[in-house]
């Protein structure tokens, strides 16, 4: 059968699949390591903080751009063995840490015989090592672009327009939208789950909450050993 012939299922990757960032994970190992400045590891330290003592509701997303911020001002000086050695360790340690819910219907969707797709804005190498390890087809993820002994400071995002994306995997593999499926847990994936019959709105949270109701979206909740699946019932939801 060709991919033509084939449904597809695009997933988000921190957070969706994996419980935990695997962008921060290894910018966390970065910096406590001195890699990435001086300064790094309290600067993360704080702004982790303050969205762990919830401070305010934009306080995660202050964090994560800190922790952006912070990585990209130290590639000058970043030497990319030090850093694929963390990519590496970071892999090995989270690479099982997933999700039930996800892990389990991406092993049914393989066996159905789903293109399967995975759009992450975590680092390329990292999207790559995860995308092998659980047999998804094609994937696209953050590249800082690299040289063997240098990282150049120039970029190509994998989460600014995950729509963009998604319609350039379905046009490079010929794929059809009937049965497609779409799994995501924060706002920016929202673009890409427009595209799909089945849009699924996992652990999301508050904009893709009130995003996925909005358009009457399945949302799922993982929660300790219980998984809570809501199917849209008119104005309202229903638990499955």
């Amino acid at each position: 059968m060709s991919d033509a012939q084939k449904p597809f299922a695009v997933f988000d990757i921190d957070g969706t699949l994996i419980r935990w960032q695997l962008y921060h994970a290894v910018v966390q190992k970065l910096a406590s390591a001195g890699h990435l400045g001086p300064d790094a590891r309290l600067t993360l330290r704080n702004a982790r903080m303050k969205w762990k003592n919830r401070e305010h509701k934009e306080a995660f997303h202050d964090y994560e751009r800190t922790l952006i911020q912070t990585y990209e001002d130290a590639l000058p000086t970043l030497k990319p063995e030090d850093f694929d050695r963390y990519v590496e360790e970071v892999i090995t340690e989270y690479k099982d840490q997933v999700y039930t819910y996800t892990r389990d219907l991406i092993k049914d969707l393989k066996a159905k015989g789903y293109v399967m797709l995975a759009i992450s804005g975590s680092h390329q190498e990292l999207v790559r090592a995860i995308a092998q390890h659980y047999g998804f087809d094609d994937y696209v993820g953050t590249n800082y672009n690299r040289t063997t002994e240098a990282f150049s400071g120039e970029k190509q995002l994998g989460s600014a327009d995950k729509k963009s994306i998604l319609q350039k995997l379905i046009a490079k593999h010929s794929l059809a939208k009937e049965g497609s499926i779409a799994v995501g847990d924060s706002l920016s994936d929202a673009a890409m789950m427009e595209l799909v019959e089945q849009p699924i709105a996992f652990n999301p949270d508050q904009k893709l909450y009130d995003r996925a109701r909005s358009e009457s979206w399945k949302i799922v909740v993982e929660r300790k050993n219980v998984i809570y699946e809501m199917e849209p019932h008119g104005t309202t939801y229903l638990l499955a």
